[in-house]
């Protein structure tokens, strides 16, 4: 199927792109790299008679670094992102990257696009959450920003106001001694995940000074498991991994679909955790 009829807006600053969502409101719709976007309008499941393009606004594809966190605009490309250096600081963002689809679409796809999508089986809303990562949103009263724990409404659905844009995401840099890991179960490599786990800590010797622990695809959107989290700061880096698993996968109300049941995903969910903090705790230790 071909997506119904619309008009192409290619603005070149930040305050054109407010504008345009402005004057069209519900009728537009942002366009940054198109790889969710454009199938959902190719196959009629939403239609927009307006596509702001934010692709020519440089300052939206722009990366900068501080001791404390990396800005990242959100127009840099995930293919960008995965070889810059200053992303290499936040380790978990870079370990992430790889898992999303297949080269050609992080060629396309963007950042800041797919934590604005919010898919639940995505990876980087699941970063920026287990990170506690600032998002920046710019509308028409300038720019604010918005804890991830805030911003993950539902499948789909942000705390973005009307009129809003995702134009960057602050994410934290973690200090020395700490290790991530990202596991994930798909049926092909590519696909998105069944389940995910993303996992981090920061040692002291065998003390857990700080631990995340985010999954994916067993929710309406990613889920930080903070029981488990306290589970693993308590228990320290001897902890029983297979408990901190069982703890995160406790509280979980996954649905099935066409590619998995819920109670499959619930029955993997430990495992999955446990392999994440597995590696964690080994690059931490390292």
């Amino acid at each position: 199927m071909k997506p119904s009829q619309f008009q192409h807006h290619a603005p070149e600053r930040v305050d054109e792109v407010v504008a345009l969502l402005a004057e069209y409101g519900d009728d537009a719709k942002v366009l940054a790299g198109g790889q969710s976007l454009i199938p959902i309008m190719a196959l009629r499941m939403a239609t927009y008679p307006h596509l702001v393009d934010i692709a020519r606004v440089p300052d939206l594809s722009k990366i900068s670094a501080t001791p404390n966190a990396v800005r990242v605009g959100a127009m840099v490309r995930q293919s960008h992102a995965e070889r810059d250096a200053a992303v290499a600081t936040v380790p978990l963002l870079a370990k992430a990257l790889p898992h999303i689809g297949h080269f050609q679409i992080r060629n396309r796809g963007t950042v800041g696009g797919s934590i604005a999508h919010a898919d639940p089986a995505s990876e980087l809303p699941a970063v920026a959450l287990a990170l506690d990562a600032r998002i920046e949103a710019t509308g028409p009263g300038g720019v604010r920003f918005i804890d991830a724990s805030e911003f993950f409404l539902s499948t789909w659905q942000t705390a973005l106001d009307d009129g809003e844009i995702l134009s960057a995401v602050e994410f934290p840099v973690w200090g020395a001694g700490s290790g991530f890991g990202v596991e994930e179960i798909a049926r092909r490599k590519g696909d998105f995940a069944l389940v995910g786990a993303l996992a981090g800590v920061t040692l002291d010797g065998d003390r857990v000074t700080r631990a995340c622990i985010t999954m994916i695809g067993v929710g309406s959107t990613p889920v930080r498991c903070h029981e488990a989290e306290a589970a693993l700061i308590a228990g320290g880096a001897n902890a029983d991994l297979d408990e901190i698993g069982r703890i995160a996968a406790a509280p979980l109300t996954p649905t099935h679909d066409v590619h998995a049941s819920a109670a499959y995903r619930k029955h993997v969910s430990p495992a999955i955790v446990r392999r994440a903090l597995t590696a964690a705790l080994k690059e931490a230790r390292s």
